[in-house]
């Protein structure tokens, strides 16, 4: 592989941008190629950060690109990168790995198999904030962790993107769509699900597109768009997940951890800035300070760890695996609100080592 390792980006949607701009601040890799099956999306890419714009065959057959960048929509996602990794390519893909759990499965046997590289989003559990309350946790600074609050509050995507539609089908939803920060944030922090239930509804089917080429145009919700669910971590944590496109007036993030001595209270885990809170006992909250990472905190983290991890041969932490088991626990809650009944996971996965921002300053100095 090629050092800096060279990057092709496959689907040149509203989160390509996000990538292609933090790129700098990471020295592993550089994004030198994009593709989309709209030409007209990769040359507008392609022109905005100097990245030459390619079909996506051509970048698949690519001799020069060591790493496919997968940001297609959620139902492309299993296809692309099983393509990708056919055609010797080690992935990076966006949430989710795949829309079922057994595809999810399918393609880490394939990667496994091709003795190739497969990581996923999200890895905003590897930011600074979330590291420092692992380490917090690990440290017993609540006590015994007894329990997790989390919720994620807004509308939907009709009000900013040009091609809202793809977030209310099969395989997207609040649960699919969002919840893949808070359950890798959860099993981040304290270890895999071991059993699920859950309440689904849609307060809203139809919606209009409020921006862009298509605005006006409406369509039908195929998904649920409200969701409560109950998640039982190994080691009897619980942690409730509330997931809802029906708050369109407001947007709101809770991630709250409970323990036997205290509470700590957790940004959202869809950004990475935002404070770390702690409350001791029946005291006052404090804010907790922690080590920032700087620019390399944002989107592009993990695909900067899977690059390291391949060149130190050690394991990447957002790995194909977690992956796996976020979309069989966002499957499992939605077979649970299907159902009536408790669901057990089937997967797991291993906690990700911790990435302490400390430790890779010390290491930035002495080099």
């Amino acid at each position: 592989m090629s050092s800096p390792a060279q990057v092709g980006i496959v689907g040149c949607g509203v989160i390509s941008r996000a990538y292609a701009a933090n790129a700098s601040a990471f020295d592993s890799f550089e994004i030198g190629a994009c593709a989309d099956l709209e030409p007209s999306r990769s040359e507008e890419i392609g022109a905005e950060f100097t990245l030459r714009p390619l079909t996506v065959e051509e970048l698949l057959r690519s001799d020069s690109i060591d790493v496919v960048l997968n940001l297609t929509p959620p139902a492309s996602h299993a296809s692309v990168t099983r393509a990708a990794l056919e055609a010797g390519k080690h992935v990076y893909s966006e949430k989710p790995l795949a829309i079922a759990a057994t595809e999810a499965e399918e393609l880490c046997a394939l990667a496994e198999s091709e003795g190739l590289r497969l990581a996923c989003a999200p890895d905003i559990f590897l930011g600074s904030a979330y590291q420092k309350a692992r380490s917090l946790l690990d440290d017993g600074a609540i006590g015994e962790p007894l329990a997790i609050s989390a919720a994620m509050l807004a509308g939907g995507q009709e009000v900013w993107h040009p091609d809202p539609d793809i977030f209310y089908r099969d395989g997207a939803g609040p649960l699919l769509d969002m919840g893949p920060y808070y359950v890798s944030a959860i099993v981040s922090l304290l270890g895999p699900v071991r059993r699920v239930a859950g309440f689904a509804s849609t307060h809203v089917e139809e919606r209009t597109i409020k921006v862009g080429p298509r605005r006006g145009e409406r369509f039908t919700a195929e998904t649920p768009t409200h969701i409560t669910s109950m998640l039982e971590l190994q080691g009897a944590v619980t942690a409730t997940l509330v997931a809802t496109f029906e708050a369109p007036g407001h947007y709101a993030s809770t991630m709250l951890v409970h323990g036997s001595d205290g509470e700590l209270a957790l940004p959202d885990p869809n950004g990475f800035a935002g404070p770390v809170r702690i409350r001791r006992g029946r005291g006052t909250w404090e804010g907790v300070p922690f080590t920032s990472r700087g620019a390399a905190d944002a989107r592009g983290l993990g695909l900067h760890d899977m690059v390291e991890a391949i060149a130190e041969e050690r394991p990447h932490r957002a790995s194909a695996q977690l992956a796996t088991h976020i979309v069989d626990v966002a499957r499992s809650i939605l077979a649970s609100c299907d159902s009536g009944s408790a669901v057990a996971i089937a997967s797991t996965a291993e906690r990700p080592d911790a990435l302490p921002v400390e430790a890779a300053r010390r290491a930035d100095e002495a080099a």
